[in-house]
């Protein structure tokens, strides 16, 4: 299956954009209120792709790029990086591209119907380093359900954390929830220019020597 390699939840601050038009603006950010309906939200019938945290938009920039055959659907929390990613996803006119300014686990409990995704992206998420914070982290035993119940069989979760503790815990959620089987993660390539890391944080982290610890799982 040809697919996109690779995103973040952004933990850093973004320079300010200029923003398009508002009803251009509009074509790509959306704050879903109602259960999501693919070929209403993109048009067409092609797979969907979604990436949990989208941060600076990095890798939906570069999948949707890469991939115009294949759909991309950000989830982003904190609204001035959803505004930022939906501006320059106007920019390069990625159509099939849209960001939502929502919290993921909701949208992955109420809007997206069964089986309808064909990859699950989670790249970089917040660690909430304080133990009083850690109920805060997205990979819960309810949100990998949930997970498990809107990817197609034969869909691809893929995760990347720069945090060996974080990724430890992570494996071991997902080993104890049925209906994910391990998969080999497409092997490191060469990055050539800044758009060929999978997010901001891999390109920083990697810059600076740190490990970056990456796994995929496809629901059996």
């Amino acid at each position: 299956m040809e697919r996109a390699s690779g995103i973040a939840m952004s933990r850093t601050k973004t320079s300010s954009a200029r923003l398009p038009p508002p009803l251009e603006l509009s074509t790509f950010l959306l704050e879903p209120t109602a259960p999501l309906d693919w070929h209403r939200v993109f048009g067409n019938d092609n797979p969907v792709e979604v990436e949990v945290g989208c941060g600076k938009g990095l890798f939906l920039i570069s999948a949707a790029t890469q991939f115009p055959k294949r759909n991309f659907f950000g989830i982003e929390l904190a609204a001035k990086f959803a505004q930022f990613t939906a501006a320059q996803l106007a920019k390069h006119s990625l159509t099939n591209a849209r960001v939502a300014r929502a919290d993921a686990r909701r949208v992955a409990t109420e809007r997206i119907a069964d089986s309808s995704v064909a990859a699950l992206h989670v790249y970089f998420p917040d660690p909430w380093w304080k133990r009083r914070h850690k109920k805060r982290r997205i990979f819960t035993d309810s949100f990998l359900t949930q997970v498990v119940r809107v990817l197609k069989p034969g869909g691809e979760l893929r995760l990347a954390t720069d945090v060996p503790d974080y990724f430890d815990e992570i494996s071991r959620r997902i080993a104890a929830q049925s209906g994910l089987i391990p998969a080999p993660f497409q092997p490191d390539q060469p990055q050539q220019q800044d758009t060929d890391y999978l997010t901001n944080f891999e390109r920083k982290y990697l810059k600076a020597g740190k490990s970056v610890f990456r796994a995929c799982f496809i629901k059996g």
